[in-house]
């Protein structure tokens, strides 16, 4: 297509401000954030996100009864010590705020009291003060001129802080950083943390049933308001995701019975629900006007946020349908649904992790559900009692670091890795691989055909695979990356390296039996499972394209995969969002990007033709009409929403747009567009450090980045892309 050159347009300051906002030249990630700067709310890491998970996962209801998760609760640490030294060179009075009760110690000894205001003396200084609080997080912040709480105190659970016959005070323990997030005040309380809210009205209103039925257009999640409530009686509430579940009185999902006393409502807070239609009846002389909504929602950033457009408008708009099935699922935390569930599952979590680096690139909330899901020690269970969640959890850590940088929190929760996986290798057979007990749930997916999911699956092996190299490889950027002045009882470098080399030797050992054991020459594919011994000969997709998408064949072998299991007809299809988004990864690695245009505009076009207004937890293009609402054995039990739905968000910008980081925190990037059959796109990707513009089309790609180190390559040939500036590269 023409000449092969590349140039470089130098940009007027107003336009590069008109193609992307300026990058935060001192960006640095939320978690941690005041260092030498502003004060901050300081706790003990996971013990806010332990804490909010609880209060998160069980406001699930099923027709006005409290559903809890089934899985183990941990609690926060009651009782933590926060520690740091200063120099001075002036007297200094601190103000001082807790979320619990606390002593203060300085230089050892115990002050009077619990001081709201405190002098620290001119010399060097080491303040000591424990926290006490049984029923929130215990946190603290100090504001002065040179003291201020941050990431820099360091925290521990353990009160080892003893005074001796001659009154020396002497300490041990474990100390790590303490965590901290964006709260700045002394007013702003972590334990007051809620989400942004915003007024929303219906756009129709019916009479059917004896009831007011109000649409509100497209599905949501909050809080209903009813305006103008006279009178004393019963107000009976109706939530639906579709009109069928809202107008069924005795099956939908979800459901409120208020008493309303002299235009009162009790109780007064209807709690948070999702629906798009409410149905709304009355008994006795209770009258109300109409109603509203609050919207909850999580703020971000539209400028830095990603974007995509084409031109196809039927992509554009399951893209569209995609953002909005994620804004709605991104909440305290990355949640599966917004109706049934409403809890962290980590298989879930990990496809809205990398759903999210291409759309609002989130990473408190990646961190935070990150910290959640995988609770406190000592391990008693799978992540969410699932096998294969557990291997997600262990990847999801170092996709992190990839898109953000951020080695403090592969620090932070690599020791909660570690005995994660001890639990994990301690659960294995004789051969080294992982086989599910009697009290765990190997998952894998919904299937629409029979598939036994006992003895020794294949598919298992290779997310365990995984989770060994997301160890070796954790281990190695710790062990490179040292702290000057590590905390007391921190793992050192030895042990680091120690680490890299048995998790690198077990990865190793694993990979070599995969062939062996699952693979059947004949058919080119690898087996579903060992049973009692026996093979189970059943060829399904799921260990075959995880086995592309991971690494664990050579590339003929890939290629004979293809045909014989990922193309082939005969072997069952995949129904579900869940596992769609990675067979389609797996064929877009294989350069079928053309083919995934044709099937996200069946399966995804497909729920837009049905009606959906964001993406649901299931769809087969065989069901028709309410089927599509059915799920569970119960006629609503499908969630209509579910982040699991959104993959477009993740394809279209990796593996169309073409962007992804080489190296942490995007200091080197790649580019790699591919058009197929469109005649143009566009879009944005999001960085740490502000987004990454792209435009390509049948003539030339045009670039514009931030920061970084990048790489595009077309037709086979790798070309530069110089940051801060719009580069132009014609085919």
């Amino acid at each position: 297509m023409g000449k092969d050159i590349n140039k470089v347009d130098k940009l007027t300051s107003t336009q590069v401000d008109e193609l992307v906002d300026k990058p935060n030249a001192n960006h640095t990630p939320l978690y941690g954030r005041g260092a030498g700067g502003e004060a901050l709310w300081i706790w003990y890491p996971g013990d806010f996100e332990i804490w909010l998970g609880n209060r998160f996962n069980n406001r699930r209801t099923e027709r006005g009864a409290m559903f809890p998760p089934f899985w183990k609760q941990d609690s926060h640490w009651q009782t933590v010590e926060f520690s740091k030294t200063f120099s001075l060179e002036k007297e200094e009075t601190i103000t001082i705020r807790t979320e619990g009760h606390f002593n203060l110690m300085l230089d050892g000894k115990l002050q009077f009291g619990m001081p709201e205001t405190f002098t620290v003396p001119v010399g060097e200084h080491k303040l000591n003060l424990k926290v006490w609080n049984t029923e929130t997080p215990p946190a603290l912040y100090i504001s002065g001129e040179i003291i201020k709480t941050d990431s820099t105190w360091l925290a521990t659970y353990e009160d080892k802080i003893w005074i001796d016959e001659n009154g020396v005070a002497h300490g041990s323990g474990i100390y790590v950083p303490a965590a901290s997030w964006n709260f700045n005040s002394p007013s702003q309380y972590p334990s007051k943390y809620k989400l942004k809210t915003r007024r929303q009205q219906p756009v129709a209103e019916t009479t059917a049933s004896d009831c007011r039925l109000f649409d509100f257009g497209k599905e949501t999640f909050g809080y209903l308001n009813l305006i103008g409530i006279k009178g004393s009686g019963i107000i009976y509430i109706y939530y639906g995701e579709s009109k069928e579940e809202a107008l069924d009185f005795e099956h939908c999902e979800t459901l409120d019975r208020i008493e309303v006393k002299r235009g009162k409502l009790q109780p007064e807070n209807l709690g948070s629900k999702a629906f798009r239609f409410v149905c709304i009846k009355t008994e006795g002389n209770v009258r109300f006007a109409t109603v509203n909504m609050d919207y909850e929602y999580s703020p971000y950033d539209n400028k830095k946020s990603g974007s995509f457009k084409c031109s196809d408008p039927l992509l554009n708009n399951i893209w569209r349908v995609s953002a909005y099935t994620m804004d709605l699922t991104t909440r305290e935390f990355f949640v599966d649904g917004i109706k049934r569930d409403r809890w962290t599952w980590s298989g879930d979590a990990i496809q809205s992790y990398l759903m999210n680096y291409y759309l609002r690139f989130d990473s408190d909330c990646v961190r935070r559900t990150i910290r959640q899901l995988r609770g406190k020690d000592p391990v008693t269970a799978h992540i969410n009692t699932i096998m294969d969640y557990t291997f997600y959890w262990f990847k999801s850590v170092y996709d992190f670091y990839i898109y953000t940088g951020d080695i403090a929190f592969v620090r932070e929760i690599y020791p909660r890795m570690q005995t994660m996986m001890q639990y994990v290798l301690g659960r294995t057979n004789k051969d080294g691989m992982a086989e599910g007990q009697p009290d765990d749930w190997v998952f894998v997916d919904w299937v629409d055909f029979p598939m036994h999911k006992r003895g020794t699956l294949c598919f298992e092996q290779i997310l365990l695979c995984k989770s060994l190299e997301t160890m070796k490889m954790c281990a190695t950027v710790l062990h490179d990356n040292p702290l000057a002045q590590p905390p007391q009882g921190s793992i050192t470098t030895e042990e680091y390296a120690a680490d890299a080399k048995k998790y690198a030797e077990l990865e190793e050992a694993l990979r070599n039996k995969l062939k062996p054991t699952f693979w059947n020459e004949q058919k080119q594919a690898f087996m579903h499972a060992i049973e009692d011994g026996e093979m189970n000969e059943q060829i399904t997709k799921f260990p075959n394209m995880f086995a592309i998408i991971y690494d664990c064949l050579a590339d003929d072998d890939k290629q004979k995969v293809m045909q014989s299991v990922m193309l082939n007809a005969d072997i069952p299809a995949i129904t579900t969002p869940y596992m769609r988004f990675y067979e389609l990864e797996a064929l877009c690695q294989m350069g079928m990007q053309t083919d995934v245009l044709k099937e996200m505009r069946d399966y995804w076009g497909g729920m837009l033709r049905e009606g959906a207004t964001s993406f649901w937890e299931k769809y087969n293009p065989e069901e028709t009409g309410t089927q599509h609402l059915t799920m569970y054995g119960r006629p609503y039990g499908k969630s209509l929403c579910h982040a699991w739905g959104a993959s477009p968000i993740y394809l279209l910008g990796k593996y169309y747009l073409g962007v992804q980081p080489t190296k942490p925190g995007y200091e080197e990037y790649v580019i790699k567009p591919v058009l197929g059959e469109l005649e143009w796109m566009e879009g944005k990707v999001p960085t740490p450090h502000g987004p990454i513009c792209i435009r390509v089309d049948r003539e030339s790609i045009r670039i514009r980045s931030p920061y970084g180190k990048g790489k595009l390559i077309i037709n086979d040939k790798e070309h530069e892309i110089m940051p801060g500036v719009e580069c132009t590269f014609e085919y």
